[in-house]
């Protein structure tokens, strides 16, 4: 059995809808008028034990409403989740002791408490006997170094060290699953390395599955292997990294660092049959195409024989320019529809 099991979820929310002006906002206090909007449509996955989950999508796509079914705090209009065998919305008391729960613009720490006691006092609320508490504490420190400022009130702690120990909150209880969202959100590269590390060897120390939501793709590619997306509350991609490159990939870049340069304005691709993007800093010029429709090997001959180049590196497409082309196309449908 899958640790998370999603079937045919869909959200509804009622609003309601009013004529402009006095006589409007009258009519809607007498009769009011509602419109049903669909925040997730018959939305369908499993994630196994282990496995780390890349959730991703635009804002107003249906994440947070997605993970808030997930984690009990909002009810589906029609399907279920089921995560370890539980219905979140059934039995909430012992449900939540199988998650971890971190919102990266939300904390869950007592803000005036040293660090210390709010661990202190979430042992008691999640009954996590003394002898694994300690055990727990010790895993933690070792894997988010706490120790540094684990004696100082919440209040005094930096965005980083305050998002260490928020996700060691949300493990303290040793969950099934874990839930993140925006874990990286406004910190440094060092910082975010090093969350990123600790994520990664609590995944593979503990087999804890988690559901990571973000929209720093570094992260994705960096610990995700799978990546579910949505838009408009509907799936738009399930599949790993390799499979959405192989999809939706074709953006391919090649690097040319000039001999002079000057004769990056010598460069003419216009008897190609699609176009390339040029972009040029010092000596240093980048030519971006579809390589659908042109190969690497033809953009190489024909830059040659216009210019003199003392290095040459190709790069496939990154994951943050896939997602957006897929997001550009999915706008575009649904332009035209309307």
């Amino acid at each position: 059995m899958a640790m998370i099991e999603v079937s045919h979820l869909q959200k509804n929310f009622k609003k309601t809808t009013k004529a402009p002006g006095l006589i409007g906002a009258f009519q809607s206090l007498i009769h009011p008028q509602y419109q049903t909007f669909e925040a997730v449509k018959d939305l369908s996955f499993e994630v196994p034990q282990g496995e780390i989950l890349g959730f991703i999508g635009a804002n107003g796509a249906g994440k947070s409403t997605t993970i808030k079914m997930l984690t009990g705090i909002l009810a589906p209009t029609s399907g279920f989740c089921r995560i370890n065998g539980k219905i979140p919305q059934e039995d909430r008391k012992n449900y939540v002791k199988d998650i971890g729960v971190v919102f990266g613009q939300r904390t869950q720490l007592w803000w005036d408490l040293p660090l210390q006691e709010t661990y202190s006092v979430l042992k008691e609320i999640y009954d996590v006997p003394e002898k694994e508490f300690h055990k727990r504490m010790d895993f933690l420190n070792e894997i988010l170094d706490l120790n540094e400022f684990i004696t100082s009130p919440v209040r005094t702690l930096s965005l980083g060290q305050r998002m260490r120990a928020d996700i060691a909150a949300s493990l303290l209880h040793n969950p099934k699953v874990l839930f993140l969202d925006e874990p990286t959100i406004g910190l440094d590269v060092s910082v975010k390395d090093n969350i990123r590390k600790a994520i990664a060897q609590i995944n593979h120390e503990e087999k804890t599955t988690i559901v990571l939501t973000t929209h720093d793709l570094d992260d994705i590619e960096l610990l995700c292997n799978r990546i579910f997306m949505i838009d408009r509350g509907s799936e738009v991609f399930d599949g790993t990294i390799k499979e959405l490159k192989g999809q939706f990939g074709r953006i391919r870049e090649v690097e040319f660092e000039l001999v002079d340069s000057n004769d990056g304005a010598k460069l003419d691709y216009s008897t190609l049959p699609v176009p390339v993007e040029i972009r040029q800093t010092g000596n240093t010029v980048v030519a971006k195409f579809d390589d659908s429709l042109v190969s690497v090997p033809n953009i190489l001959k024909l830059t040659l024989a216009q210019v003199e180049v003392k290095d040459i590196s190709v790069k496939d497409a990154d994951i943050e320019e896939i997602v957006r082309q897929i997001f550009r196309k999915e706008a575009q449908e649904h332009e035209q529809l309307s």
